[in-house]
């Protein structure tokens, strides 16, 4: 049964109760604009409807024939911990509601329920739900708005970088980009690509540190038949392959220095020689190079031509670390599940809050390779279709705690004073939040209290 209270993008509202005259009566007491709910009196039929509607919120009876209460909240919770869940029994015991709510209940109430009271619970629900609906939009517009070139951000760093790639784009001859592994910095380097007077020519991409050291100037210039054993044919290289366009030498920091004194020439002359040629061939090629090292390092190391380092790095663009922009994870996170919807096929909606909250504690040593990577991953492992705790790689499930931040035994004395500093650490970290210290701690609730008590902690700290 249906109760058509709104549009089809109102909050929905799910009701299980044995009982018809309790259905009917809770439907018609609940019913107003902007909710549609709906209605089953068998749990079994209720929970397909659950699965089939995605409603935002279920209010369900606790003890009904066939499956109780407690057994349709574990089973909802396990396809779609993102539904709010009340239940209510004539029945009520403090164990039966602690265990609900442990099972990840968002109220429970004693029947009969005064209907203004079930207005108020479920009208805040409802409220909530509709503010959920509302940021999902706003992320959707931002995600919209925010993606340049194929880069997803609106950080300040990323609006810095996204500036410095306009201005630069219409002019460069060659340049330097610079970054951790798994910033983006190939995804920068096509975007200067496209934005550039070249951007009708070839992207021709050479990974320097995937090149055997014998092969680099053939690979990059090319050579003529008989140069070398095995040289049976005349072959371009890549500068002139890329002739017309962009050559993105990636990982600079890797060719060796013979072969850098040989790209130096070609900056600066436009013509390279191919290896068993006199003849100079003359080339129009944009360079772009990229580098996770510190090639000042690496000059002052004598590792990497200074000269060639001033040539590359006239123009420099940074691309940020992830850890730097941490502001930009929410809208990483729907773009990359967005992505791997499409290529795996499932409709995924999102990320749980739970999910969110361990991608945004991990402190991303991989970039946004990394996190694409963990969304990946749990895309491919959910069974539903939004993505929990439990889809997200085991690291990531269960973070080994920083070495820095909790004292060992040894140096405490005694097991309980580091359990309590392990508390302290805990709620320290979750800035005094007890739901978000227990799931750092990975216990529950009821035991991070316990231990608040027990060492005489209050918000954390010794009282």
């Amino acid at each position: 049964m249906r109760t058509q209270t709104g549009l089809e993008s109102a909050v929905s509202l799910v009701i299980v109760d044995d009982n018809v005259g309790s259905l009917e009566m809770l439907a018609s007491a609940l019913a107003h604009r902007g909710l549609n709910i709906f209605t089953a009196s068998d749990p079994r039929a209720a929970l397909e409807l659950i699965r089939t509607r995605h409603p935002d919120i279920v209010l369900t009876d606790l003890v009904m024939p066939g499956m109780s209460g407690l057994e349709l909240l574990d089973r909802v919770m396990g396809f779609d911990p993102g539904i709010d869940v009340v239940l209510m029994t004539a029945h009520y015991t403090t164990e039966s509601a602690v265990e609900a709510i442990k099972k990840g209940a968002s109220d429970y109430l004693n029947k009969p329920v005064p209907i203004a009271m079930l207005r108020e619970r479920i009208g805040r629900l409802v409220h909530n739900a509709q503010r959920r609906h509302r940021c999902f939009e706003i992320e959707d517009e931002m995600l919209a708005t925010s993606e340049f070139e194929g880069i997803v951000g609106h950080s300040p760093l990323m609006t810095e970088m996204f500036s410095s790639i306009q201005k630069v784009a219409p002019h460069f001859r060659n340049l330097l980009v610079v970054g951790e592994t798994g910033t983006g910095k190939e995804l920068v380097a096509r975007a200067l690509h496209r934005l550039s007077p070249v951007a009708d020519g070839k992207f021709v991409v050479l990974n320097c540190s995937a090149v055997v050291e014998t092969l680099f100037e053939s690979e990059l210039f090319g050579h003529t038949k008989g140069a070398f054993t095995g040289a049976t044919n005349d072959k371009p290289g890549l500068f002139e392959h890329a002739s017309g366009g962009t050559l993105f030498l990636d990982e600079i920091g890797d060719m060796p220095l013979t072969t850098q004194a040989k790209l130096l020439r070609a900056l600066q002359n436009q013509e390279i020689l191919r290896v068993g040629s006199l003849v100079p061939r003359k080339v129009d090629t944009h360079v772009i190079a990229a580098t996770n090292q510190d090639l000042r390092a690496a000059v002052a190391a004598k590792r990497f031509r200074e000269d060639l380092y001033y040539r590359l790095s006239m123009v420099e663009i940074r691309a940020p670390r992830l850890e730097e922009r941490k502001d930009d994870i929410p809208l990483l996170e729907r773009h990359f599940v967005a992505k791997f919807s499409a290529q795996y096929g499932k409709p995924l909606r999102g990320l749980t809050h739970r999910a969110q909250i361990a991608l945004a504690q991990h402190p991303w040593p991989g970039n946004v390779r990394e996190l694409e990577n963990a969304i990946g991953h749990a895309a491919m492992m959910v069974l539903g279709d939004i993505i929990d705790l439990q889809d997200l790689p085991e690291y990531l499930r269960f973070p080994a705690a920083p070495t820095h931040a909790i004292p060992s035994p040894t140096q405490l004395g005694a097991l309980e004073d580091h359990e309590k500093q392990l508390v302290v650490h805990a709620m320290e970290a979750a800035g005094g939040n007890q739901s978000r210290a227990a799931r750092i701690l990975q216990i529950g609730r009821d035991a991070l209290r316990y231990k608040l008590k027990k060492y005489h902690l209050q918000n954390g700290h010794a009282s």
